[in-house]
């Protein structure tokens, strides 16, 4: 089966793109239309833009445990409206997937209900770091691990277990980084506070709380030499851990959240709890050196970790709300917009939420748009907006922070492995 896309812009460059079944099978700089075969699907892209398929390492999608919040159908289709193909999903479930069982039954759970492709990341635990190493399988994402607590319990503060996990592990470790301890005496200081001042989440999980322990990961990947990966970064200050060095000469990298270049702390003047995540959205000088570093190659992939929560879970006290938003439908919306707003190529944002995930998770034949390469892509139309209602969102809990807000551009089609899915 033939499918072909003509006259599009491949990220910024007019191409033609023939695809034989699950693969890209040529890319034409002239128009071929009159050479297929009568049977070729031919898609007019004219005036449209063909991206690679955002591909996800950190997402949460709830299921098993929690499917009244997610699940891995809602979600992954939620991820193709939004022109993710891949995601990698987290292991803090209920029960968590921190043994060898759960994480295969996991797996077969997904084979049945991911519309989108996907690995998962197995939970590390103060006792569990061997069967961790041992570990094999092709859907394995990684390590994740727990330095600061949020949804799920999964912290891990035994200081012996996380050295003992730097020192024997071969496989990359991505790691959840807020000093646990520290978190707890800003609890004490601000919890009698009333009324809470509107940026409270960031006064508790403040620049410190992520430093300290961001600082003390690092310090042990390069003790060790471990493959190490910092999670959802947010401070300025945490910048200083990084180098701009070739990827493939890396091996402690970064990845930076949409909802933490898009939002600051300023927004929880009107969004409050709804942009309540764990770490916190911080200044709007972090979030200006965030988009800084992800330009100069300090920090390497964008990842959304998408979280859904149900909306009345997020309308209660701060100190009974929930941490995290689900943005996976809109993250590369939001990323465009912010490309507009900082006169940024379309290439950068392909780097960073599609070609470097792939280099740095090892996903064969994804995340570029190249001969021989899985026909995974999404279709961008620049020139129609999309304006974010309840009734265009996805996402099994069915809100979004974004809700009234206008992007310049629309998601017109995602093909995963050959096929149009919108």
């Amino acid at each position: 089966m033939y499918t072909y896309l003509r006259g599009g812009l491949l990220i910024d460059k007019p191409q033609n793109i023939l695809i034989e079944n699950d693969r890209i099978k040529e890319i034409f700089d002239e128009d071929i239309v009159s050479s297929l075969s009568d049977d070729t699907k031919v898609i007019d892209c004219s005036g449209k833009i063909i991206f690679p398929g955002i591909i996800d390492v950190h997402v949460h999608f709830r299921e098993p445990g929690n499917e009244e919040k997610a699940d891995m159908k809602t979600e992954s289709l939620a991820a193709l409206f939004g022109g993710v193909t891949t995601v990698f999903d987290m292991p803090n479930n209920t029960p968590p997937i921190t043994n060898t069982k759960a994480f295969f039954d996991k797996v077969e759970l997904a084979k049945k209900n991911m519309a989108c492709n996907f690995r998962l990341f197995f939970g590390l635990t103060n006792n569990n770091i061997e069967q961790a190493v041992e570990l094999k399988s092709e859907y394995l994402a990684g390590l994740k691990l727990f330095l600061g607590s949020s949804t799920g319990n999964m912290l891990v503060d035994n200081e012996d277990s996380v050295k003992e996990l730097f020192k024997k592990s071969d496989k990359i470790i991505v790691a959840h980084c807020e000093d646990e301890k520290l978190i707890r005496l800003n609890i004490e200081k601000y919890k009698n506070l009333s009324p809470l001042p509107h940026n409270i989440h960031s006064l508790i999980r403040d620049t410190d709380v992520c430093y300290n322990s961001s600082a003390f990961a690092v310090s042990l990947a390069k003790k060790y030499d471990t493959q190490f990966h910092i999670a959802h970064l947010t401070t300025a200050k945490e910048i200083s851990l990084l180098t701009n060095d070739r990827l493939e000469n890396k091996n402690i990298t970064a990845e930076v959240s949409p909802n933490h270049l898009y939002f600051c702390e300023d927004d929880y003047k009107d969004l409050k709890n709804l942009i309540k995540c764990n770490p916190s959205i911080k200044t709007s000088n972090d979030r200006h050196l965030l988009r800084q570093a992800l330009k100069e190659g300090l920090i390497d992939i964008v990842a959304t970790d998408h979280a859904p929560h149900l909306l009345e879970e997020k309308q209660k006290d701060y100190f009974q709300c929930p941490s995290g938003i689900p943005s996976l439908q809109f993250s590369l919306l939001m990323m465009l917009q912010i490309a507009k707003e900082e006169n940024w190529s379309l290439s950068l944002i392909a780097e960073k939420m599609c070609i470097n995930p792939a280099k740095r998770f090892d996903i064969k034949d994804r995340g570029e748009i190249k001969k021989g390469y899985y026909a995974d892509m999404t279709i961008i139309n620049p020139q129609k907006r999309t304006i974010v209602t309840k009734d265009i969102i996805k996402s099994k809990c069915g809100w979004s922070p974004l809700i009234g807000k206008t992007f310049d551009n629309c998601i017109e089609m995602t093909l995963l492995n050959g096929k149009i899915i919108k």
